[in-house]
């Protein structure tokens, strides 16, 4: 999916699109999506999924201006439902023909047994772009959840546009995560020093949250090079890694929740 500069709805406009997902526990040991709505650059499509859960791809079905957009995608699962999310490919972010940022707002909720993985492709931040993407989280206390986030800092040969992201979690009312990560230029300075990316391209997390980690929570490691898993506050255990390129990434965290006690 690209975000790239083009023809706007006027000037100093960008694009407003929305996508909008519901699961629905259908009483007949499935999953049903009562509800699912998209517009513009942001098109959902359902694909065929394993079990009972509902699989959902998306899908960018145009492009459009970067500069001034507004992107959210909200999804919602409800009691019992089974949902999982990815995206047909990687989405870049490209400067703008108008100033000031674009912002790329995830919104979702899960209900008590309900579970949600939440895997889209990465974010790659292309030289000139100026993106803010925030992701935030409402579980209940029996929820499960499994999200991804990768971001890439510019194509090859590049270097990387100003890209800030920020992930919020809570469970049950209470916040088990409330992160921010800013780099590229105009960012604090540090970001990519040894102290944070430490001349890394990629970075990346995943979120688990699983009720029995309350009673049982993840042992914190190191992950091989580049990567760590530390237990939250709560049922939830969260791991960061970096790493020179997206295939590498891809592989730590792949690896990471492979190691995970299973449910």
């Amino acid at each position: 999916m690209s975000l790239r500069a083009g023809a706007g709805a006027g000037a100093g406009a960008g694009v407003r699109s929305v996508a909008r997902i519901v699961a629905r526990d259908d009483g007949r040991g499935g999953t049903s999506l009562p509800v699912l709505e998209s517009d513009g650059p942001l098109a959902l499509r359902r694909t065929r999924a394993v079990g009972a859960g509902a699989r959902v791809m998306l899908v960018g079905a145009m492009s459009g201006p970067l500069g001034g957009d507004r992107f959210t995608v909200e999804g919602r699962v409800e009691e019992g439902a089974r949902l999982s999310v990815g995206s047909a490919a990687a989405t870049i972010a490209l400067p703008g023909q108008t100033k000031g940022d674009a912002r790329y707002d995830v919104r979702l909720t899960v209900a008590g047994q309900g579970e949600l993985h939440w895997l889209p492709e990465q974010l790659i931040s292309a030289q000139g772009s100026d993106l803010y993407a925030t992701t935030r989280v409402e579980l209940a206390a029996t929820a499960r959840l499994v999200l991804r986030e990768e971001q890439v800092l510019g194509r090859v040969g590049e270097e990387p546009g100003r890209l800030t992201s920020r992930l919020t979690v809570r469970v049950a009312g209470q916040a088990v995560l409330d992160q921010e990560l800013a780099c590229g230029p105009g960012a604090p300075g540090g970001w990519d020093g040894p102290a944070v990316l430490a001349g890394h391209r990629a970075v990346g997390q995943l979120l688990v949250v699983r009720p029995e980690f309350a009673a049982e929570p993840v042992t914190a490691a190191v992950l091989g090079e580049g990567a760590s898993l530390v237990p939250l506050a709560g049922p939830a255990a969260l791991v960061t890694a970096v790493a020179p390129d997206a295939l590498r990434l891809r592989r730590l965290l792949h690896e990471a929740l492979a190691s995970l006690p299973r449910a």
